[in-house]
């Protein structure tokens, strides 16, 4: 009897650069769960039919990423398909996937500090979508100018952050030549109501552009320098006064013994 059946609850929409998964409770027990996903202007589309899982991976039907879904989670009996009758659902909150999924961690590609120049460079995390050659679509490809990113950066060993935004892949900021950063970077789609900034990056530190007398100061090359100036003296003198004294042993032997 259907009308017996339990229907879902606590159903939750997981989704990171439009990979999106549906989930409920509880785990059913003599009966299955079909899900249906209804668009406000799209065909329903029918996913995970007759499972025992609690969660549905419903990416594909939800192509049209500016369309407004809604999933109806039906319990069904194993025969419940020849059946007549309308099985009980439970309706989910509506989602819509180009304001709702999360903004993935950016790759940082690469990295360089030049003098007084912090140059970063961002990949774009791609999503399960593709092109009609196969190719998979990046988050950029589908909210194009929409998306703007992020860069947090401070001087190494330091808590003054700063950032600066951008909408490109490319980040170019002024530093202190003599002085290591440390940054990582963040998507963000401004026009958002909810869910404005996504997860943030590895964090990254650019090492061995400063020398060693940048980190430890001037100290340090002073002793150096006098190390290395008393090494050259040193070099000089000691062979003048190795020669010296060998031409005065010389000398002495070629004098006659006195008395002889």
């Amino acid at each position: 009897d259907y009308a017996a059946l339990p229907t879902a609850v606590n159903i939750t929409w997981s989704s990171i650069n439009f990979k999106t998964i549906l989930q409920w409770q509880p785990k059913p027990s003599g009966y299955f769960y079909t899900v249906e996903i209804h668009g406000r202007t799209s065909d329903i589309k029918k996913k995970c039919i007759l499972t025992t899982e609690t969660e549905c991976d419903v990416t594909d039907a939800l192509k049209d990423v500016k369309e407004t879904y809604v999933a109806h989670i039906l319990s069904v009996m194993p025969a419940g398909m020849d059946n007549f009758e309308e099985p009980p659902y439970a309706l989910s909150e509506k989602f819509t996937p180009y304001s709702q999924t999360i903004i993935g961690k950016p790759e940082i590609k690469n990295y360089t500090q030049k003098g007084s120049k912090l140059n970063v460079v961002i990949k774009d995390p791609l999503t399960p979508y593709t092109f009609p050659n196969g190719s998979f679509q990046s988050i950029r490809d589908i909210f194009q100018h929409d998306l703007e990113y992020k860069l947090y950066y401070w001087k190494d060993q330091s808590s003054g952050k700063k950032d600066t935004t951008t909408k490109s892949h490319t980040f170019e900021v002024s530093v202190e030549s003599t002085k290591n950063y440390c940054f990582y970077v963040q998507g963000f789609v401004p026009s958002r109501r909810e869910n404005r900034n996504g997860q943030t990056s590895v964090m990254h530190c650019t090492t061995g552009e400063r020398g060693i007398f940048d980190e430890y100061g001037a100290e340090v090359f002073i002793i150096i320098a006098v190390i290395a100036i008393a090494v050259i003296t040193l070099a000089i003198i000691l062979p003048v006064i190795l020669c010296k004294r060998k031409k005065a042993r010389a000398a002495r032997e070629k004098e006659p013994l006195n008395g002889v």
